[in-house]
């Protein structure tokens, strides 16, 4: 390589163009080095994620990932909240799979409360959560592969992705930002038009699937831009606290529908997925191979869910059936103090994590017995993964990095909370 230095004239005039098009760029003539932004506003960043990238060439020598441009301070809101008005805040953070997101905040404030639910409810929030982790994979999948350039694959995602928001829509009366879970229970019961919607997915899915398969798995440019690149290993994927596909990306099987149940996920049989390479292909395949699991999650829940209630027969801190409010003096009451007043935990602190579409999904709560929560703290895994960049990166070439960035399939709405 060269050691001779830019002329003074040819360097200011860089240096000149480089402001009036408002891009912070450094170069080193001696190494050849240059430092560059990538996004916040660019296309294959999923969101609002700013890089800040030193490369040689075309190569990369060092990441450094910003996130805060989404931020909403939604864990100060939540002190600012009752512990029912903060549900619909929680299908923000990874809009992608609010379901669960909502299943994952209620559970906790649940164990704060030590409340129990019935069975039937929990039969359903298990369908809420796979429809929510299909969804969201189906979604990781089409966007990484438009990210090489497979732009069929995103229109076949997105279509199978729209029939389970069809299911939303009939089960919860919105597609999108549910808040279909409550505190005790579920805003209203599954219905029959659901569970004929959903047999009627679940019929055609693993047949529709299997297009993208056929499509990406046997296709040299897919696997060429996804093998051997966003490499990380299992000690480093451990030691930065990697969860979800990442991990288990890296053959460690590590999923806490197994490891530490929750719901009636003991009472269902499923394989945790793993693909030792650690690469962004062994991620996309474990995401594809997930969806299969979380079909067969939903067809033993179908068949299992028992009849009875979907709501703890906790009058003073569930909100009651609206039927019940409009007939029944002593339950307009209840509702109108859990309304107006909230619930009453006892003081002590709790955490509760939910294996969603990304990882570990975890709500960290402190009561001081106040009808808001005292301090509430999300653990939410695009946050986490997001802090594997700078390794997976580290050596690859420059268009590697939207590959990783799919691969890691981040929500920026969680990740800035």
């Amino acid at each position: 390589m060269s050691t001779r230095t830019l002329e003074e004239p040819v360097r200011s005039r860089i240096l000149s163009a480089l402001e009036d098009q408002d891009t912070t760029v450094t170069l080193d003539p001696l190494e050849n080095k240059m430092v560059l932004n990538m996004g916040p506003q660019h296309p294959a960043t999923h969101g609002v994620l700013r890089l800040l990238v030193r490369l040689d060439g075309e190569t990369v020598t060092g990441c450094v990932p910003e996130l805060g441009y989404l931020h909403r301070g939604y864990e100060k809101i939540a002190e600012n909240s009752t512990y029912h008005e903060f549900i619909p805040h929680t299908d923000r953070l990874d809009y992608l799979s609010p379901l669960a997101n909502n299943v994952g905040y209620v559970l906790a404030v649940e164990k704060l409360l030590g409340l129990e639910v019935p069975e039937r409810a929990q039969y359903i929030r298990v369908l809420c959560c796979e429809m929510a982790r299909i969804a969201s994979h189906l979604v990781a999948a089409g966007t990484m592969a438009m990210d090489v350039g497979a732009l069929t694959v995103l229109l076949w995602t997105f279509r199978e992705r729209e029939k389970l928001m069809d299911i939303y829509d009939v089960l919860t009366g919105a597609r999108f930002t549910t808040s279909y879970t409550r505190i005790g229970g579920l805003a209203q019961d599954w219905t029959p038009p659901a569970t004929e919607m959903l047999k009627t997915f679940l019929g055609e899915f693993e047949r529709d699937l299997a297009e993208v398969e056929q499509l990406l798995y046997a296709n040299r440019i897919f696997v060429d831009r996804c093998e051997n690149v966003g490499l990380i290993s299992p000690q480093e994927a451990v030691s930065l606290g990697m969860t979800g596909p990442i991990l288990r990306g890296c053959g460690i099987a590590r999923d806490l529908r197994k490891d530490k149940p929750y719901l009636v996920y003991p009472d269902l049989d499923f394989d945790v997925i793993t693909y030792p390479e650690g690469d962004a292909l062994a991620r996309f395949y474990v995401r594809m191979e997930e969806t299969k699991q979380s079909a067969r999650i939903l067809r033993q829940a179908l068949d299992k869910m028992p009849a009875g209630p979907i709501h703890a027969n906790e009058t003073k801190r569930v909100l009651p059936r609206k039927e019940r409010i409009y007939t029944r003096m002593e339950e307009l009451i209840h509702d109108f103090m859990l309304i107006n007043l909230g619930v009453d935990p006892p003081v002590g602190e709790v955490y509760q994590a939910i294996e969603s579409s990304k990882g570990e999904l975890g709500f960290f709560l402190v009561s001081d017995g106040t009808a808001n929560p005292w301090r509430l703290k999300i653990r939410t895994p695009s946050t986490a993964n997001l802090g594997a960049l700078p390794v997976m990166v580290k050596g690859g070439m420059i268009s590697d990095i939207v590959v990783v960035i799919g691969s890691i399939d981040p929500v920026m709405g969680e990740a800035d909370k």
